[in-house]
């Protein structure tokens, strides 16, 4: 376990946000190439004293290598010199994220959990489905926003992902799916979805860069349009989403007035309802063919009512919203302090919204007996009682005034 000392403070008034914090080192002192953009290659090549030109050149190869190719060893570049391949080999990796441990649920969900240089665990799934094949990654180790239905948010955050963490993620994926040489067509991982552990927006730099390479044309050219961020209602960071990553965008409501989306989604006391409808409606490229979705997971009892549905139904029509609602069955986890609505509560809330013109499909849980479904990611090694689960949620909530 690492030191306590060494873990992010509780957020105070002002958002929160990781604390800059240098990238894990590798111990063998090696820099890894994964998550370097284009220039950022060149120049880790010339630093380690290639002349330019050439350093320009090996940018090239071993950018073609590592993201069409999938190649984590440098002997196997057949286009580098032998005289060249072991020089690489002293300075650089090809990295990919340590695998702890790998389960695979009985409808074919995949999870993962990865642990970082400096002992940090975190989790993936990826999702099969007969038409898509959707990776859901991780921007952070643990999570500031306690969102009181997420396992997740149980956990203190520790530190943001690096470029190079995040990008890891779709490699180790492709690795294990066996999508190398890199094919435009007939792939299994299709999608992206930026919904592991963690608040993307709080780590925005990072997953912006990150995503910037999965999308790249010359390298693992996953269209924008199949890449989706989910945020829980990070106001100020949605217009800059829009402009420097372009994604589809995700926004975690689950509830329709103040008492209980201050309940439940915390942040929801700093950034309120009208506040992230309005910025969902500034949302850049927003439109039908580019609808918002709104993820509403369904507690029973708590935001469920026929009255919620159709206030839902009011607020998308007021902002004159482009959007769609996934309404997400509960997920339990030990200790969690809510119970999953009823399949015909359910059914009764989505028929409101549908016959008002707005899809409101329900999710299938997936991946539910390894832990992998929405809400459920947390690493095992983070254990807690109920009585801590409630003073963390505690000191969060204070925090966030």
């Amino acid at each position: 376990m690492p030191d306590p000392a060494a873990l992010m403070p509780i957020p105070g008034h002002i958002d929160p946000v990781a604390v800059p914090r240098p990238a894990p080192r590798r111990d063998d002192g090696r820099i890894d190439l994964i998550g370097l953009s284009k220039d950022e290659l060149r120049l880790a090549l010339e630093t380690a004293q290639l002349e330019p030109k050439q350093a320009k050149l090996r940018a090239k190869q071993l950018w073609h290598w590592m993201y069409n190719r999938g190649a984590t060893d440098f002997a196997v570049m057949t286009d580098i010199s032998k005289a060249m391949q072991p020089w690489l080999d002293q300075r650089f990796v090809i990295g990919r994220p340590q695998v702890i441990g790998a389960q695979v649920s009985v409808d074919g969900t995949r999870k993962w959990l990865l642990r970082a240089p400096d002992a940090q665990d975190y989790e993936m799934v990826f999702i099969p489905d007969a038409d898509r094949g959707t990776l859901c990654v991780s921007s952070q180790v643990g999570c500031t926003l306690n969102c009181r239905f997420c396992h997740t948010g149980t956990m203190r955050l520790v530190r943001n992902l690096t470029p190079s963490e995040i990008v890891g993620q779709v490699m180790l994926a492709r690795d294990a799916l066996g999508e190398w040489p890199s094919q435009p067509e007939g792939r299994l991982l299709t999608n992206i979805v930026m919904m592991g552990m963690g608040e993307p927006l709080y780590n925005f730099d990072n997953v912006r860069d990150a995503l910037k390479l999965v999308m790249d044309g010359d390298g693992l050219a996953l269209s924008k349009r199949r890449i989706t961020l989910s945020t829980s209602g990070v106001v100020p960071m949605m217009a800059r989403a829009g402009v420097e990553i372009g994604v589809n965008l995700a926004v975690s409501l689950h509830a329709v007035t103040k008492e209980i989306r201050d309940e439940i989604v915390p942040i929801n006391r700093k950034y309120g309802i009208e506040e992230l409808l309005q910025a969902c409606a500034d949302y850049p490229g927003a439109n039908n063919a580019r609808r918002i979705t709104f993820e509403y997971v369904m507690l029973r009892d708590k935001n469920d009512s026929d009255a919620d549905a159709r206030e839902l139904v009011r607020l998308i029509h007021q902002y004159k919203l482009p959007a769609k609602v996934n309404l997400i069955p509960f997920n339990p986890w030990p200790g969690a302090p809510y119970e999953c609505s009823t399949p015909e509560r359910i059914r009764a809330f989505s028929s409101i919204i549908f016959e008002a013109g707005i899809s409101a499909p329900t999710r299938t849980p997936r991946g539910r007996d390894i832990d992998a479904a929405c809400g459920q990611l947390k690493t095992a090694a983070e254990r807690k009682t109920r009585a801590e689960l409630d003073r963390l949620a505690e000191e969060k909530q204070a925090a966030l005034g």
